[in-house]
């Protein structure tokens, strides 16, 4: 009885094997290829500026298209934040534990991380990188730059559109020419429609001055003298402080808007309170530039070099949300065609 067992089992065994092989057209034995797992998810890390989520504009903006891959694509993701204090060097220390760690693309968000990236993308070079806002010149770096200029000679339509004193405000965050694009088109859209419109201009902090996107009471104070010289429209691009700008043409009351940005700041929970004075948003599509980056990936086609996001490819525009916008939104389209087929040259300072 043994020895039957025993002889089945070799039986068995050699079945096993002849499953595994099978004969080709020309008589030669050919392996079934073993089964293989599902690839792993493509890793994305993602390096905030500052605090992170929460501010109502860029960086949300930036998560608002890590969601999207992470909803779409399947993508695992971890998320960093470089804290108000940080410094060159810590904010590589965070990029290089993400690329260590195998995420694959790191993200990083906003121009500060300039210096630090350029050190970390050397470092990795099979690593996919990008960096919002800024361009850094490395073969495994797609730099992801907007037209904030054109959004904003949109709002500048809406603004002076809009405005019953003919004098409308301009709040900006750390003087630099980024933040500079950003008035530089506003104040050309608004003369478009206004010649002798008067425009307020105030920043928050001199260039290096990192508090500057971070001092809501210093927007308010700021936004309150525009107000109380006649100002009735006011745009802000100046990341957390922009808070203080919504403050004021609140506490202003009916006859005052506020125009936001990056984000469509209308429909942000924690401006709820606001939104009723929030007439539009400069839409800078931080979403799309970066699930473009993670579809590049995940597709095998890296997204590298200068990426610029403008009206033609929908990278910048104005929000629609509030009713309100209605009313000029034949000025503010009428612009966006005329920057399109190059009739207007948008100003970047």
């Amino acid at each position: 009885m043994l020895k039957g067992v025993k002889i089945a089992s070799v039986l068995a065994a050699a079945a096993l094997v002849l499953t595994g092989c099978s004969k080709s057209d020309n008589g030669a034995a050919a392996t079934t290829a073993p089964a293989t797992s599902a690839a792993p998810a493509v890793k994305v890390g993602m390096a905030y500026d500052q605090d992170g989520k929460g501010d109502g504009s860029f960086n949300d903006a930036a998560y608002a298209g890590l969601s999207k891959a992470q909803a779409d694509l399947g993508v695992e993701i971890k998320e960093v934040n470089s804290g108000s204090s940080a410094t060159d060097a810590s904010r590589q220390e965070l990029l290089t534990l993400l690329a260590t760690d195998g995420y694959n693309p790191v993200i990083a968000v906003g121009f500060a991380y300039s210096t630090a990236l350029a050190a970390t993308a050397a470092q990795f070079p099979d690593t996919t990188f990008a960096i919002v806002d800024s361009v850094v010149d490395a073969p495994n770096v797609g730099s992801l730059v907007f037209a904030a200029e054109q959004g904003s000679y949109l709002v500048g339509v809406i603004a002076a559109s809009a405005s019953k004193t003919g004098h409308i405000g301009f709040i900006g965050g750390m003087e630099i020419d980024l933040i500079k694009a950003f008035e530089a088109g506003f104040d050309q859209g608004a003369k478009s429609v206004n010649p002798s419109i008067k425009i307020d201009s105030k920043y928050m902090g001199a260039a290096g001055d990192n508090t500057a996107w971070n001092v809501p009471d210093k927007a308010k104070a700021a936004s309150a003298a525009m107000i109380g010289k006649g100002a009735d429209v006011i745009y802000a691009a100046a990341g957390g402080s922009g808070l203080g700008m919504f403050q004021a043409i609140k506490e202003a009351g009916a006859g005052h808007w506020a125009i936001g940005v990056d984000s469509d700041q209308y429909n942000v929970p924690s401006l709820a309170d606001y939104k009723d004075f929030i007439l539009t948003s400069m839409l800078k599509r931080v979403d799309v530039a970066v699930y473009d980056v993670i579809k590049g990936v995940v597709d095998g086609a890296p997204l590298t070099g200068v990426q610029n996001f403008d009206l033609a490819k929908d990278g910048v525009g104005y929000s629609s949300s509030n009713p309100a916008v209605a009313d000029f939104a034949a000025a503010a389209d009428a612009a966006a065609a005329a920057i399109k087929d190059g009739t207007v040259t948008v100003a970047t300072k």
